[in-house]
């Protein structure tokens, strides 16, 4: 079982971003690599730190795992993990800036900083859209998309960059009247990398990148939503330098609305209009379902504004187990002209008193239905 998030940072469930953040900064100081060189314990107690950080510092994710724990984040893909797919890669680049001020400005380890100051780039993110039917939603779907990428052109090569010796600082002396100032600032000419461009082939840009197409396979899990976002990580932009890392690519769900059903979170609509005949003999009828077209029996004399509910027939939960409810709304249709035999037919049974309204106290009234569709 997996520890409590809460419990890792050490802080109650109703902290405050402020809160999470300052625990979560103490927590990695503590055990950040460079203060633990070789204790994979504490490489471990480092990873998960920023694992509870990246959920708890999210207001979505924070919500999901409130409502429901580690089970949020069970199964899913691109972006709706949580944050167990965490490297030290994804840590300093994300969080870095929280805890750098406590190892000379960088974030340490692996190329991040240090003492030095060394950063290491990270390429800028990429944003598409996907379009996704409802049937696609209901039973996820991997889809092929092709993105316009920078990446590092081949044959281009950096070195150490002269100004800072490849420290990424470089250091400036100030006489005050308290004595002499040593303060650092980011190398001016390499950004904090701590490399420049030595060689690189002449279709390249000045950082030595190009443009280049890349075919994406996105695997969408069942239960999306429009608006919603996913995450692939490492094919966003890439960076310069030799240390560098690539941006991620950030994909945007817009849902396709269907022809006959109408979404309402997990559960479905259907508008079901059946003749008067239909409705006082009984019928069945083909009805649209997001795995298909199923029959359905309606018994006779049923009631205009009758609802039939179809459990387990509607979008499966994003971050839980279950799927919701197609829920069929009846709708008797009235005819809105008549020839002479059939207007004979209703003025010889106006009066009849079969044909005269009379709900009984147990027919719940159009009202009652919602009411009892929402709870």
């Amino acid at each position: 079982m997996k520890k409590d998030y809460y419990e890792i940072l050490g802080i109650e469930k109703g902290a405050t971003a402020e809160q999470i953040k300052k625990a979560y900064r103490k927590k990695a100081i503590e055990y950040h690599p460079d203060k633990n060189p070789g204790d994979k314990e504490a490489e471990e107690k480092f990873k998960v730190a920023a694992e509870a950080y990246e959920v708890l510092s999210d207001a979505d994710k924070k919500a999901r795992y409130d409502q429901y724990g580690h089970a949020a984040f069970d199964g899913g893909n691109g972006g709706f993990n949580g944050g167990g797919h965490m490297n030290m890669d994804d840590i300093f680049s994300q969080f870095g800036d929280i805890f750098g001020s406590a190892f000379g400005g960088g974030g340490g380890f692996g190329g991040f900083g240090g003492g030095g100051g060394q950063r290491r780039m990270k390429g800028s993110n990429l944003r598409i859209k996907v379009k996704l039917t409802l049937d696609e939603i209901a039973n996820g779907v991997e889809k092929k998309v092709k993105v316009k990428r920078k990446i590092q052109a081949k044959g281009v090569s950096y070195k150490t960059c002269p100004t800072c010796n490849g420290a990424g600082q470089v250091m400036k002396v100030t006489n005050t009247i308290l004595g002499r100032m040593q303060t650092a600032s980011t190398c001016h000419s390499c950004g904090g990398t701590g490399q420049i461009i030595d060689g690189k082939p002449n279709h390249a840009d000045a950082q030595g990148m190009v443009m280049e197409d890349e075919t994406v396979s996105i695997k969408i899990p069942a239960g999306v939503a429009d608006g919603m976002q996913l995450k692939v990580s490492g094919k966003g932009n890439d960076a310069p330098g030799t240390n560098s890392i690539p941006g991620d690519l950030i994909v945007a769900i817009e849902e396709v609305e269907h022809e006959t059903l109408k979404r309402e979170g997990e559960n479905l609509h259907l508008d079901l209009y059946i003749s008067v005949a239909e409705a006082a003999l009984g019928t069945s009828k083909d009805i649209d379902t997001v795995n298909g077209k199923v029959r359905i029996k309606l018994e006779e004399g049923i009631q205009s504004g009758k609802i039939l509910r179809l459990k387990g027939k509607g979008i499966p939960s994003l971050n839980s187990y279950g799927s919701g409810d197609l829920l069929v709304h009846v709708n008797v249709w009235t005819p809105k002209t008549l020839n002479k035999d059939q207007r004979q037919f209703f003025e010889k049974y106006l009066n009849d008193e079969n044909f005269i309204p009379n709900p009984e106290k147990s027919e719940k009234s159009f009202f009652e239905k919602v009411k009892d569709m929402f709870s």
